[in-house]
């Protein structure tokens, strides 16, 4: 039975150090199924403070298409539970630099909600070279 991965982020563009944060998440298990929460434009200019080049649904779109990705969902509009316990990951896995208010919460609201999912924390991938942030510029 395939082992169901959950990875988030806004991945407004698709550059190697995210399919290496894919690669990282499917190798988590022997029969990965890989869902990737894309975040909600609303939330990224909160957290961000600027709005994605790309909406919420054509990014989804995007990410749905990549060979390393089985499913791309679009996060809550409100906090990030509901999206969570409706994939159900086994695992959820965090990229290097994820933090903040969803990431401080996570694992206690995993429980609250009843979920036995394992949170996981993925290795930087040449950070200084492939950063959403530096590559926009």
């Amino acid at each position: 039975m395939k082992a169901k991965i959950m990875v988030f982020g806004t991945f407004d563009m698709i550059h190697p150090g995210h399919e290496e944060l894919f690669r990282q998440a499917r190798a988590l298990t022997s029969d990965p199924y890989l869902v990737v929460s894309v975040a909600r434009d609303k939330n990224v200019e909160r957290i961000k403070k600027f709005r994605p080049r790309n909406d919420e649904e054509a990014r989804r779109e995007l990410l749905a298409a990549h060979p390393l990705v089985d499913e791309a969902v679009i996060g809550d509009e409100e906090g990030y539970i509901e999206h969570i316990k409706k994939a159900a990951p086994d695992i959820i896995a965090l990229g290097y630099d994820q933090e903040g208010e969803y990431v401080s919460k996570l694992e206690k609201e995993l429980q609250t909600a009843g979920l036995s999912t394992k949170v996981v924390r993925l290795k930087a991938h040449k950070p200084e070279e492939y950063k959403t942030s530096k590559l926009r510029r």
